[in-house]
């Protein structure tokens, strides 16, 4: 597959606190960066998002008393999974990797700073009705196929590649520039999921 002017490289959250040492590593995260180079040098268009959190943000353990990471708790929009403080705006760990050669982008798209929703989609934000206009973005300047990459597979991921779908774009995931968290089998669920959907799966390999 050779990219062409309506294929998008989506680049998703490869951010300090989910790669090693960081707040919410995602195992092996610093993986899918050497890839995504290569891939975004092979892309005539390239979009990060970028997770951008106000401090005390709702989906973090630390703003529900008694609770601590990783537990869950029933907001106004639903089922909340309650992480570590991260991604916290103008933090380091906010930051997007230095290793990840982000000239390359044309757009720089932050979610989640929203102080009381949590945003795992770069589309429509968890309460799933409040949009962040990517959409409109990508229509206006006439992408048809969206090429995710990056962090976490099951998450942030999974949630922008069935949004993008539902959106209309045809969407693949390539399989070695991503990584998961994998909370009791969600890698497995995810691609699953994205299978079930008609999402696309591949490698960099293929792409040229």
């Amino acid at each position: 597959m050779i990219p062409g002017e309506r294929d998008l490289l989506l680049v998703v959250d490869v951010q300090n606190d989910f790669l090693p040492g960081g707040a919410l590593a995602v195992p092996d995260g610093h993986a899918v960066i050497d890839p995504i180079n290569r891939l975004a040098a092979r892309f005539p268009h390239v979009v990060l998002t970028q997770d951008w959190h106000p401090a005390g943000h709702i989906s973090f353990a630390s703003s529900h008393e008694g609770k601590a990471p990783f537990e869950s708790v029933e907001l106004d929009y639903g089922r909340q999974v309650l992480w570590p403080d991260h991604c916290v705006q103008g933090s380091h760990g906010a930051r997007l990797s230095a290793g990840l050669h982000a000239d390359w982008a044309e757009l720089v798209m932050r979610k989640g700073y929203h102080a009381h929703t949590d945003s795992y989609s770069a589309f429509l934000e968890a309460d799933r009705n409040t949009r962040t206009g990517l959409d409109g973005y990508l229509r206006e300047r006439g992408f048809a196929h969206l090429h995710l990459v990056g962090l976490a597979t099951d998450y942030c991921v999974l949630w922008t590649a069935l949004d993008a779908r539902e959106a209309g774009f045809a969407v693949t995931v390539i399989e070695d520039a991503v990584r998961g968290i994998d909370l009791d089998g969600s890698v497995e669920r995810a691609w699953a999921t994205m299978r079930e959907n008609g999402i696309g799966r591949t490698v960099s390999g293929e792409i040229g």
